[in-house]
């Protein structure tokens, strides 16, 4: 299957890096995915990764990925709780 590395809502992409910066903590949400991989001991640096395995690689996705699918989700039922 082809992957989509595009968000579904045009113009979304800026707020999305917004919230996974903000949900690992630094200013950059570049700086994002070596907070996660910090966190998951994986040495991760900025340049070549060739060491890094697939299942690393997937690791540090999968906390970045699941941290903004979570934070969404206490969003959306936050703002479904509101509503009379």
């Amino acid at each position: 299957m082809a992957r989509r590395r595009r968000p579904l809502v045009p113009g979304a992409e800026d707020g999305l890096n917004l919230l996974k910066a903000r949900l690992q903590n630094v200013l950059e949400p570049e700086d994002a995915k070596y907070q996660a991989a910090r966190k998951l001991n994986i040495p991760l640096q900025p340049g070549y990764n060739g060491n890094l395995t697939a299942h690393d690689a997937g690791r540090i996705g999968g906390q970045l990925g699941g941290s903004m699918v979570k934070a969404m989700i206490r969003s959306v039922k936050e703002q479904m709780a509101r509503r009379p």
